[in-house]
């Protein structure tokens, strides 16, 4: 079998919070056995080349070493985290044949793996999955812990792997794996509102009450001001109850910005209208969010 020396895979990175697809370019050649990546990769992708190759190394055995080179392209953006690994260590082995090239143009992988081989999740899953289905892929794979939360979103097929072997297995089969469904909208429909916090049960106040009806009802900006003890956040902490239900685009939005910031709850879609309590010493930066990689605050 004659092996190729270049392939490519695809992956997805964030930015605030849209999320873009990545082109994965691996060249394998002649050398100094080294594995070098540009493309404009962090402190965390860059350490992953570390982990690929003890990942690849754990699955495979004893691997001959090459002088490999991995670019993230578009080049000119900035990449942030270690969901790279699982679409990198697949392009390697891609390009010394060891897995095979079909169905990867169609396929995006998103993923952290572990020296050991096994996958860990990743946050931002979600607009993942709904970037790969604005442009076109048909599937996306994903860490079996995240496979839940990227199968809320429709138009890509989403398959969850436990490690490097597991995605290498599915690759030989030509993904002819069931993936995973999940209907997002029946769960928003059959989501229970026990939880939400009722402004029925407020006594009194009768003009805050009365001021939070109107601010809900016709989605204005509320400020409120008083001392300590007088139940303005005993009041906030209602508003969410008395608006509408979150519609399915919604609450998309919501889970998808929630999962990019790694706030996780015990269901991967947000099923009501999140609610955030910060600090009063909060600065202006921590509540809008930013930072050399920015993310939401």
């Amino acid at each position: 079998m004659q092996v190729s020396v270049f392939a490519t895979t695809t992956t997805c990175a964030h930015e605030a919070v849209d999320t873009y697809l990545v082109r994965v370019e691996a060249r394998i050649g002649n050398g100094i056995p080294i594995l070098n990546m540009v493309g404009l990769p962090d402190a965390a992708a860059r350490e992953g080349k570390e982990r690929v190759r003890a990942a690849i190394r754990a699955t495979l055995g004893d691997c001959k070493p090459r002088r490999c080179l991995v670019n993230l392209s578009p080049a000119c953006r900035k990449k942030a985290g270690s969901g790279f690994d699982l679409a990198i260590a697949i392009a390697l082995l891609a390009a010394e044949a060891k897995c095979p090239e079909e169905g990867l143009a169609g396929t995006a992988f998103v993923g952290e793996l572990g020296l050991d081989g096994r996958l860990r999740p990743v946050p931002g899953t979600l607009p993942a999955a709904m970037a790969c289905a604005r442009a076109g892929l048909r599937r996306l794979i994903v860490p079996e812990a995240n496979a839940r939360e990227a199968a809320m979103a429709e138009g890509v097929d989403v398959f969850g792997a436990v490690s490097l072997g597991a995605v290498m297995e599915l690759a030989g089969s030509g993904f002819s794996a069931e993936p995973l469904r999940v209907d997002a909208a029946k769960i928003l429909r059959e989501a229970a509102s026990s939880s939400i916090e009722d402004l029925a049960e407020v006594k009194g106040l009768q003009q805050a009450r009365r001021v939070l009806e109107i601010a809900a009802a016709g989605n204005h900006h509320l400020l409120m001001i008083g001392p300590p003890g007088s139940g303005k956040t005993m009041l906030a902490r209602r508003l969410p109850g008395i608006m509408p239900p979150l519609t399915l685009d919604e609450a998309l939005e919501a889970s998808s910005i929630h999962s990019i910031a790694g706030i996780g709850g015990v269901s991967p879609l947000m099923l009501s209208r999140p609610f955030r309590a910060p600090h009063h010493s909060s600065t202006g930066a921590a509540l809008v969010g930013g930072g050399l990689h920015p993310r939401p605050g």
